[in-house]
């Protein structure tokens, strides 16, 4: 696969996670508005607008998590990693984004499918919606953290010790209260 291609689909996943999720923030505001209305102006509360709010809260957590891990502004901790000699940095990296891998195909797909799986049956409360199809957004979000991975292993670029990724060498990540002064 060239490096074009490589960066065509990171960047087509990256939109379509980042729309998806912008999409359902905005059908959760709606659905919070509508449940105020109910509740104080009209006097009768819609209790399915709570269900689907935590349902839609529950697939946007893990789509931003997974655009995070594309974008790579996924939080860490790189204390220990800044203060390796650039070699052991690269490898310290590529470990660590080969166990995000591991981790994303085991934990989120293998698991996940499985949980959905398990959880067709299971009904919701209010809204009879199954709970495996609430559930169905963990092994999507493990492969798109495993397809993030596997783009960042595979692009130099914006891998592991790449200028792109944030906050790795950029000046304003060493400079202390905006005086401009390193550290």
């Amino acid at each position: 696969m060239t490096m074009t291609r490589i960066h065509a689909l990171r960047r087509g996943l990256s939109s379509t996670l980042l729309w998806a999720a912008g999409a359902l923030l905005v059908i959760m505001t709606v659905l919070v508005i509508i449940q105020i209305i109910t509740r104080y102006a009209i006097s009768q509360p819609t209790a399915w607008t709570e269900e689907l709010v935590r349902y839609a809260l529950i697939w946007t957590s893990f789509l931003a998590a997974s655009y995070a891990f594309i974008e790579r502004r996924h939080m860490a901790l790189s204390f220990l990693r800044d203060r390796l000699p650039p070699p052991a940095r690269r490898g310290v990296m590529i470990a660590v984004d080969v166990l995000v891998l591991l981790f994303a195909v085991l934990v989120l797909g293998v698991g996940g499918t499985m949980l959905a799986l398990n959880s067709i049956g299971d009904l919701s409360a209010l809204l009879g919606i199954s709970r495996g199809a609430v559930y169905a957004i963990v092994p999507i979000s493990g492969l798109a953290i495993a397809l993030a991975q596997v783009v960042v292993l595979l692009d130099r670029d914006e891998g592991p010790t790449g200028a792109a990724q944030p906050g790795a060498d950029a000046p304003e990540a060493r400079t202390t209260g905006g005086k401009g002064e390193d550290r």
